[in-house]
């Protein structure tokens, strides 16, 4: 099938290269075989690129590349068996006389560049608008200003050009601005409890019957309350790390993190897992000089793709982080000045090496809250990780008490134990029960973003599962790249035979908002096509998640 293609836009040249021929825009011409297809223009706007061809004969897409060269300010004229361009003849067979092409598009397509170039102009103005404004003031980005003045006839003049002589940090404010955030969500909690009628009872909770809980309040006072059904979703705490000891000063757990006094010089994590790597990342970029160290040879904590983990471990250090992988931390010690010595040696074992530093981050993961909670007094035992064994309708042994969330098996994910809350409080009110936890997402909160879903390519291979691989990178996405924002990539896992998406690990801007798509995708049982099919806004760097499953579907994504 050949087609002729009359454009100088996006539409005209996705529509193009579709078909495989010779492409001729008002800045490309692309050529493969002896076919041809035409864009009739007159501008130079377009630029230098790579021009993707493709044949399509039913549901089998033949992809081909060829490398583009600029022509500006191109004209074709046609007659009835040629066509001139710039002097030279080409073939155009007469439309009426033995036609082969099925489809003429007439497209000018100039309205594409000015929405790039509206995009880039939103983001940076936008960005101006809080820099200038009072937001960065109030989440302690100070910046300081001076404004020329000129006297004239006694009077005051001032000039509206500000100068910006540097940037400063108030942590204070910046942590006051987190509290209030934290505040406003949890007194948010409070507010749902009263509207759906929730007795909110404080203390500390120990189950004293198969239909009973003793409340220990802060006063001394208990309160027992009886119940028909119990469930327990107590969470999770710090795990410790044996020998150190933390004082959530000088050496914190991710909560003493969150709120230091004071930027430091030089900051030791142990654990480049989620928590590590984020925490580590917020301390790194308000100027701490940051090492991470894990005891595995990746960075991103258990679950995440390889590749994925490799490239993110590349842009965290671009942006500063530094890693000791395969490592592991034999103690610490304090100094009489403050500081803290830090051992570690290969996870191998070898040679000892100190490092120095302010603050000592322990990030080595959580472990279920399950301790005094009176389990053992009422025969529910715990597993050899201290969580609560469970059926597939969260029941314990005990059928009237359940558990969900971080005391029972799976990630320790707050959305995860969201969704266990719904649906066993569904199940005891008689409805069906059902969590697919292959379809809940992960997301790592730093910049870039990561976020997946699903299997991982290694997960794949292990169980010998026949796949494909899309990907898409951020910088050829035209949203990210108005943002000047491309780091990161979209990697799509689909089953060989059958299309169905296996997995989606997305590296980038907004990924934890993207990777929801394909957890509905995934839910729902689609084919890399089914989303590759869907119509996504444009410019968005949603687009990316389809080009991805476009390239896993058809083997070729349109705009790379």
């Amino acid at each position: 099938m050949v087609v002729s293609v009359l454009n100088a836009g996006n539409a005209g040249l996705d529509t193009g290269t579709l078909c495989t021929g010779t492409a001729i825009t008002g800045s490309y011409q692309s050529t493969y075989d002896t076919q041809s297809y035409y864009c009739l223009v007159n501008s130079s706007h377009l630029t230098k690129g790579l021009l993707t061809v493709r044949m399509m004969r039913a549901a089998v897409w033949i992809q081909m590349t060829q490398r583009s060269h600029l022509i500006p300010n191109t004209s074709l004229w046609r007659s009835t068996k040629t066509v001139t361009l710039e002097g030279r003849i080409l073939p155009f067979p007469n439309p009426c006389r033995n036609c082969s092409r099925q489809l003429l598009l007439i497209e000018a397509g100039q309205g594409l560049y000015k929405d790039y170039s509206l995009e880039a102009l939103l983001n940076n103005s936008h960005l101006y608008h809080l820099a200038h404004g009072k937001d960065f003031a109030s989440r302690g980005i100070e910046i300081k200003r001076w404004i020329k003045t000129l006297k004239y006839k006694g009077k005051v003049k001032m000039y509206t050009k500000i100068i910006v002589t540097g940037i400063h940090l108030n942590l204070e404010k910046m942590m006051e601005q987190k509290s209030g955030a934290v505040k406003s969500l949890t007194g948010g909690i409070a507010h749902l409890f009263k509207q759906n009628k929730v007795i909110h009872v404080p203390g500390f909770g120990k189950i004293t019957g198969k239909n009973q809980v003793t409340v220990s309040k802060e006063d001394g006072s208990t309160q027992v309350i009886n119940t028909k059904n119990i469930l327990i979703a107590t969470g999770s705490e710090v795990a410790p790390f044996p020998g150190i000891t933390i004082d959530e000063d000088t050496i914190v757990s991710s909560t003493g993190a969150l709120s230091l006094k004071q930027v430091p010089e030089k900051m030791v994590v142990i654990g480049a897992g989620v928590i590590g790597v984020e925490l580590g990342s917020v301390w790194q970029r308000l100027g701490a000089d940051v090492t991470a160290v894990e005891f595995l040879g990746h960075v991103g904590g258990m679950g995440i793709d390889m590749e994925i983990s490799k490239n993110f471990q590349r842009i965290l250090q671009k942006q500063g982080l530094k890693f000791k992988l395969n490592t592991k931390v034999t103690g610490a010690t304090k100094r009489p000045d403050g500081k803290i010595d830090v051992s570690i040696e290969a996870a191998a074992g070898g040679k000892t090496e100190v490092i120095t530093c302010d603050v000592l981050l322990v990030c080595i993961g959580r472990r279920p809250f399950t301790q005094n909670l009176g389990l053992e007094d009422i025969g529910i035992e715990l597993d050899n990780k201290g969580r609560i064994p469970i059926n597939t309708r969260f029941q314990t042994k005990i059928p009237n008490i359940y558990a969900i969330g971080d005391v029972v098996a799976g990630p320790m994910l707050a959305h995860k134990a969201e969704d266990e809350g719904i649906i066993c409080a569904e199940g005891i009110a008689g409805g069906a029960v059902h969590i697919d936890y292959n379809c809940v997402p992960s997301v790592i909160y730093t910049h870039p973003e990561v976020a997946w879903v699903g299997k991982s390519e290694e997960q794949l291979k292990e169980e010998g599962t026949e796949y494909k691989i899309g990907k898409f990178p951020f910088a050829a996405n035209s949203r990210a790249k108005t943002n000047a924002d491309t780091d990161g990539l979209v990697k799509i896992l689909s089953q060989k035979t059958t299309d169905r998406m296996l997995g989606a690990h997305i590296l980038g801007a907004g990924a934890g908002e993207m990777v929801n798509e394909a957890a509905l995708a995934m839910e729902y049982g689609a084919s890399c096509e089914d989303v590759a099919r869907v119509c996504h806004a444009h410019p968005t760097v949603s687009e990316a998640f389809r080009e991805a499953n476009l390239a896993a579907s058809f083997g070729k994504a349109i705009n790379f």
